[in-house]
């Protein structure tokens, strides 16, 4: 029996790591992904349209929060009631350490990348990045930080049903397109980038 040289698939689920995470985004728990998407409406439309300040919106919040525990915690030893379900409100070592670490490596991953274009003075990397920043620099235009949070939101309860729905047909494209953008940037690498010496090559012209 011959076993098949290709690369199983994996789905948009599995990706998107297979927990509640994946099932809200991709809109198996129906009424999860409509609450999320509801309030991140709502707090859009309260912060950037009725210019709702986030800071005092926070705190009052919080304060709200607080004084109704009390009152709850008090009452319940009065009245022999239960106490709020509060779970534990301790961060565990064990996710800390997660944490920094998934920190460190893009802080190092973001270090190299610097290092790359000061130090060895990569050309390539310098361009990539100029083009990231510039694409940046023109979406900061058009919307704020909160709006393109809104937006990524958005984008996120969409663009993973679409791709799992027409998943087969999207890889096509996408391959197609992949393939594109890979031959431009051949051509702009062999007769823009290569042609420009490197700061490395002129230190080693001038030792």
């Amino acid at each position: 029996m011959v076993e098949s040289l290709e690369p199983r698939r994996i789905s948009v689920h599995q990706a998107l790591g297979g927990g509640s995470v994946a099932d809200i985004l991709l809109w198996r728990k129906w009424c999860a992904s409509v609450l999320v998407l509801v309030s991140a409406t709502s707090l859009w439309f309260l912060f950037e349209r009725a210019g709702l300040n986030i800071l005092s919106f926070a705190a009052n919040v919080l304060l709200l929060l607080v004084v109704i525990l009390f009152f709850w915690a008090k009452s319940a030893s009065l009245l022999n009631r239960p106490l709020p379900p509060i779970p534990d409100l301790q961060i565990s070592e064990e996710s800390v350490e997660k944490a920094a670490d998934v920190l460190r490596d893009r802080i190092n991953h973001l270090l190299s990348i610097v290092g790359e274009i000061a130090l060895g003075g990569n050309l390539r990397v310098l361009f990539q990045v100029a083009v990231v920043l510039w694409i940046t620099y023109y979406i900061g235009i058009f919307c704020n930080f909160l709006t393109l949070v809104y937006i990524c939101i958005l984008v996120s309860f969409s663009v993973p049903v679409f791709y799992d729905k027409y998943q087969d047909r999207l890889d096509v494209k996408l391959s197609m397109l992949h393939r594109i953008i890979q031959a431009q940037y051949r051509k702009v690498d062999q007769s823009v980038l290569r042609k420009i010496p490197s700061s490395v090559n002129k230190a080693k012209k001038t030792q």
